[in-house]
């Protein structure tokens, strides 16, 4: 007998687990992560925090998370992720968005940000920053119309 076919294929019900970040620092990355983005290390997976392995932190209690390696960052390394993104609610994006990261924040090519500016996706509302190690984060909201309707139409452009 045949076992039955999922309708919406093997990985209907998955979720993402974890996303690799490489730095050259994995105490100065935990701390900028933790500032900028409420992130704290795992305890159920600190035994993995060995000079070769990652430090897993996260903002939802592990149910995802970001693997912490020290290697090098991805601006010298040929294959890379494209970015991080990280879901937030309507009203957290725009206090994000309004009184910005708890830490410094920087475009591709390395300069400090003064701002962030939200982008309109139609359905979704989000913003892109750089780490300190050239690693491109996203923080994204799908509550579009509490961000249109609560958030400052100045600071909006469309993508």
């Amino acid at each position: 007998m045949r076992d039955a076919v999922r309708p919406f294929g093997l990985l209907s019900d998955a979720e993402i687990d974890h996303v690799e970040v490489f730095v050259p620092d994995r105490a100065a990355a935990a701390a900028w992560y933790a500032r900028v983005l409420g992130l704290e290390p795992v305890q159920a997976w600190a035994h993995w925090a060995t000079p070769r392995g990652p430090l897993m932190m996260s903002a939802a209690g592990g149910r995802s998370m970001v693997a912490l390696f020290e290697r090098l960052p991805c601006t010298e390394r040929r294959a890379e992720h494209h970015h991080l993104a990280f879901r937030v609610s309507g009203p957290d994006f725009i206090s994000f968005v309004r009184f910005g990261p708890a830490g410094p924040v920087y475009d591709q090519m390395g300069h400090a940000l003064d701002g962030l500016i939200p982008m309109d996706h139609g359905g979704a509302f989000s913003v892109y920053f750089c780490d300190p190690w050239g690693n491109r984060c996203e923080v994204t909201t799908y509550d579009a119309k509490y961000v249109a309707l609560h958030g400052n139409s100045e600071w909006v452009t469309k993508s």
